[in-house]
Parts: C-alpha cells; structure tokens; sequence
C-alpha cells in the first residue's frame, strides 16, 4: 500500500526519513501534495504493508492512505 505522511517541521520529516531507511521502507521525501494541506511543506510518500499505525509518531501531522487515485485519511494526530 502506499501512504502520504504529511508532518508539522522539515526535521520530522528528515527524521521519518532516516527511520525507514534503517527499517527497509521504501521512502521519498516530497512537496506536499495540492490537494492535501499541512503547517510544513514536506511530505514523504511510502510503500507499507504492515499496520501504518506503527509508524505513527508526534512529528507527524496526517496520514493518507493512497487508493485508486483518492486520498483517505488514516490518522490525524491532535
């Protein structure tokens, strides 16, 4: 499955990144989409099969689950 993984500062962000490239994950760090809106203008776009929730931390802001060209939101941290 693919995910956007929007955050709230570039160094979580740059974080993220260095985690899943110690865990394996497929990552890419990228703008944050158009349609999607965030307080940082980076994003990083994954390949996850496992539970996303295991990723989930407080520098991230929004998870979205890519699915035949929608968005959904998986998780908002508050």
């Amino acid at each position: 499955m693919h995910y956007y993984i929007l955050f709230f500062t570039h160094s979580g962000a740059i974080k993220f990144d260095r985690k899943c490239k110690a865990e394996s994950i497929v990552c890419e760090l990228m703008p944050v989409p158009r349609v999607l809106s965030s307080n940082c203008s980076i994003s990083a776009k994954i390949e996850y099969e496992e539970d996303i929730n295991k990723l989930a931390n407080n520098d991230i802001e929004k998870i979205f689950k890519i699915e035949n060209d929608n968005n959904i939101l998986v998780f908002e941290n508050d």
